[in-house]
């Protein structure tokens, strides 16, 4: 049955729900209800049922629960390596030899470098990076909003392109809805992983950074920022005010299991090619060796009781729940807008009226311009995934180059975006004025974004 005008509004109400209320949440059920009401007659009993039978129905999916699961105990991790200690002992250890760096250029570079090993969480990257390098950049000159700047640019590109975290897991499960329902073709994994040197606007920023901090190029508002007066600082180290003693190992061998874990279980499961494993599978028990490791180490270790540990556990997955809610029904209304056709209608509409060159940097424009009106690259991810991979097989469009400008596209939007959280959480972690950071981050947010756009240009005449 066609829908026609009706497939397209569906993801429109989405997103207008989603730039009204400001709730991820609420938008998708509210576009899902909507979704089903057309699909059903028009009957609001029946749409209503759907919506809640239809919601218990994905767990029937193993590689939903599986993807779930692993959202919620990557939660577990990051509350455990934050109450075990081992954020502050791994701040502790930059901090005692921070002096070998102790320079404008070292500064900068500390926090950049932190951002970059720190890829578990976008949130977590951010503050970690903005506690270790504040107090050497204020000694160094370096102001807060260019710290600011940098804790921000090194938190969601880097953990999109290593996606061994809970973006991996929404990305994933975007991507493997659509190769279920039948709407493109592939392995789930080597598509994310194929789309990885597609993402343009995370490559240009981490590169943008770097010529920022070696070049000390600062454009726009940038140029009047002021470093905080340091003229009163104690400079003795003795102890330091974090409290703990300086130490790698709490901190790194987490994730350095996690890490090496999932290509060990993609290439058990995938029988000896790690791109045929399944990448559900892959990450959740990537997650479960990890706690594992974790609960062994930090309760023989004596940094956490084994009634700590696992209040800790839960707590930390309890934090995620709102996460894998909005995982839960970003997969659910990938199928009501797959039944309603909307990327078929669409298809329809632009045949002949726009050239399939232009499709993977108007993908990502619009992308870019719902993230920013949402403040949420997750919720763009979950909004305009599933249209735009759909969109794309009709169009024969690049797959994975497709996934890439949804991905780059949710990211501008949410580094330039004021209300994004990231963006809050990184003035906070500098210790830098909202408004000043939001000022002065907007001009290299929107020259990466200006060279994204571009570079989606030529990436679509080459692989058309």
């Amino acid at each position: 049955m066609e829908f026609g005008i009706l497939s397209i509004a569906i993801p429109l109400l989405t997103i207008v729900l989603a730039i009204i209320t400001k709730d991820v949440i609420v938008s998708l059920m509210g576009g899902i209800f909507a979704g089903l009401l057309v699909l059903n007659g028009y009957n609001p009993f029946t749409a209503f049922t759907a919506l809640f039978n239809g919601t218990i129905e994905q767990f029937a999916q193993g590689w939903i629960t599986k993807t779930i699961l692993f959202t919620l105990f990557v939660g577990a991790i990051i509350t455990l390596l934050e109450q075990s200690g081992a954020v502050k002992s791994f701040v502790a250890f930059l901090d005692k030899y921070s002096k070998k760096i102790d320079s404008p250029i070292g500064a900068q570079m500390l926090a950049y470098v932190t951002g970059v090993i720190i890829f578990i969480e976008s949130s977590i990257t951010s503050l970690v990076a903005g506690t270790v390098a504040k107090p050497l950049c204020d000694r160094n000159g370096i102001s807060r909003e260019k710290l600011a700047y940098i804790c921000d640019s090194t938190s969601a590109p880097i953990c999109s392109l290593i996606p061994l975290n809970a973006w991996g897991a929404l990305l994933l499960g975007l991507i493997v809805t659509a190769v279920d329902g039948k709407v493109i073709q592939g392995e789930g994994i080597s598509l994310l992983i194929a789309s990885i040197p597609y993402n343009f606007y995370a490559i240009f920023t981490l590169i943008i950074v770097l010529v920022v901090i070696y070049k000390e190029w600062e454009i726009g508002p940038m140029k009047h920022a002021v470093a905080v007066s340091v003229q009163n600082e104690d400079h003795s180290k003795g102890k330091s005010s974090l409290e703990a003693s300086p130490a790698l190992l709490p901190m790194l061998l987490p994730v350095l299991v996690m890490v090496f874990s999932v290509p060990a279980v993609l290439y058990i499961t995938g029988n000896g090619d790690i791109f045929k494993g399944s990448g559900s599978t892959s990450v959740y028990y990537a997650t479960i060796i990890t706690l594992t490791v974790m609960y062994f180490y930090y309760v023989i270790s004596k940094r956490l009781t084994h009634r700590d540990f696992f209040d800790a556990l839960f707590q930390g997955m309890g934090e995620m729940l709102s996460i894998a809610a909005i995982l839960l029904f970003a997969i659910f209304i990938g199928k009501v807008i797959g039944d309603l056709g909307t990327a078929k209608y669409l298809a329809s509409i632009l045949h002949g009226n726009i050239s399939p060159v232009l499709m993977p940097m108007l993908i990502f424009l619009v992308s870019g311009l719902t993230a920013f009106s949402t403040g949420t690259s997750w919720g763009t991810f979950s909004i305009m995934m599933p249209i735009a991979l759909a969109l794309g097989a009709s169009m024969g469009l690049d797959i994975p180059l497709v996934i890439a400008a949804v991905i780059s596209g949710g990211i501008f939007g949410d580094h330039a975006s004021p209300i994004s959280d990231t963006t809050i959480i990184s003035s906070m972690a500098a210790g830098c004025d909202h408004v000043e950071h939001v000022r002065t981050q907007l001009p290299y947010a929107l020259l990466g974004g200006l060279l994204a756009a571009m570079a989606f240009l030529v990436a679509g005449f080459l692989t058309a």
